[in-house]
């Protein structure tokens, strides 16, 4: 590869460069930017030849990145920050006025505790700002918000490194669904194992936290179903006699119009912490910090958690 002086380079191009990585369309870039679909193609060549490597790769409708451009993405998008940082050092904003795009990484039961408030506030407060959630794998959290892919991430407690900031949102417990079909009136442990069950997860194999804590106990529980999604779940356990173990909060809104009972897990499982995570030169970003703010104060609206503590990375 040549050699590049800063001075003879157009630091245009990484924005280019970060667009199309994080949006992973050479048209979606060309919207953002505000440039035509040719100029966005002419820039990629330019820094394909100045970098001697394709960096993006078509895949139907895709651009998928190079093993280059994976690497590159986060330095990038660190540099692109704290250039935005020196341009604009006392940036304003007015939630009213604003018109961008965040992106949050979260599960399906996180999107129906949050999305409905979320919105809800959005539409009032600031109507030109529209939300992305999309489903992530938890271990890519740290990559994906670092390259600039994702905004903010919501998921259970995991340690991360100092560039990742984390704000403690709430806790949640498992609860058991059970349908009319279920005719005990309890649920000790003994008739939890005698019952047959339904286990919710994109895994081919493997159990539960449950099961888990189950095993540990030298115990095991009898799986009728697995299947990928809680709601479709909720709708056997409505029709049979199965069994279905799920966080709490998520199996009382899905449970809301439905006979199915909700009844404690007779086995003691500590308590699942869910945080929100973003990246560190998003801390003081004002729009960032304001989005922030709001998705704490839905949970605090919805009486999730009596408090809220936001820690470093």
């Amino acid at each position: 590869m040549q050699k590049t002086n800063i001075h003879k380079s157009d630091l245009s191009l990484l924005l280019v460069f970060h667009t199309i990585y994080r949006e992973g369309s050479l048209t979606r870039a060309a919207q953002i930017l505000h440039l035509t679909q040719p100029a966005i193609s002419h820039a990629l060549a330019r820094l394909r030849e100045r970098l001697e490597d394709p960096l993006f790769i078509r895949s139907g409708q895709q651009m998928l990145p190079t093993a280059m451009a994976r690497n590159m993405a986060q330095s990038v998008a660190q540099a692109l920050g704290l250039l935005e940082s020196v341009w604009w050092p006392r940036q304003t904003f007015r939630p009213a006025e604003a018109v961008m795009e965040f992106r949050i990484g979260m599960r399906d039961v996180l999107e129906a505790m949050l999305l409905p408030g979320l919105l809800q506030r959005l539409g009032i407060q600031a109507p030109g700002i529209q939300l992305s959630s999309v489903r992530l794998e938890r271990r890519l959290i740290p990559t994906l918000l670092a390259s600039g892919q994702l905004d903010l991430a919501v998921d259970i407690f995991m340690p991360t490194d100092a560039p990742i900031r984390h704000c403690s949102l709430t806790t949640e417990s498992l609860t058991v669904v059970a349908g009319p079909a279920f005719v005990a009136e309890g649920l000790d442990l003994s008739a939890y194992l005698q019952a047959e069950h339904i286990l919710v997860s994109s895994r081919r194999q493997g159990g539960g936290m449950e099961d888990h804590e189950l095993q540990r106990l030298g115990l095991k529980r009898r799986i009728a179903l697995r299947c990928q999604h809680y709601y479709a779940a909720c709708q056997v356990v409505a029709v049979t006699s199965l069994l279905l173990t799920m966080p709490g909060h998520y199996a009382s809104v899905l449970n809301r119009q439905s006979l199915n009972r909700l009844l404690p897990l007779p086995i003691a499982i500590p308590e699942m912490h869910m945080h929100l995570y973003w990246h560190e030169r998003q801390e003081n970003d004002l729009a960032h910090a304001w989005l922030r703010q709001q998705i704490t104060e839905v949970v605090q609206v919805q009486e999730l958690v009596p408090e809220l503590q936001c820690i470093g990375g």
